[in-house]
């Protein structure tokens, strides 16, 4: 069984992306293994000192949330009130059906 946070995971584009969370800027990179199994999520806030480290391990009988060196409810605050922004590089995720 997945992990609840992994539909917000999947609705992260691969490679980099902006979003505004808590008012601030971030840039996003996401990146899959292991055939979508696996997932490296990275956001830095743009021009400040906040980030968001976190793998995902998809496995047969469950979803693995690993948040690296940070509270795993930072992570899933993140990833559940993060919007994303358009800019040069991605495009506009339509959230009303999450």
């Amino acid at each position: 069984m997945a992990h609840p946070i992994f539909e917000k995971i999947k609705m992260l584009p691969e490679g980099y992306s902006e979003g505004m969370y808590q008012g601030r800027k971030y840039g996003i990179t996401k990146n899959s293994f292991n055939q979508g199994n696996s997932f490296k999520v990275y956001a830095e806030e743009l021009g400040g000192t906040d980030f968001i480290s976190l793998n995902y391990y998809r496995t047969k009988s469950q979803g693995l949330l690993k948040p690296c060196e940070m509270p795993e409810q930072k992570v899933i605050d993140f990833l559940e009130n993060v919007s994303l922004v358009k800019s040069e590089q991605n495009v506009n995720i339509d959230r009303s059906n999450v």
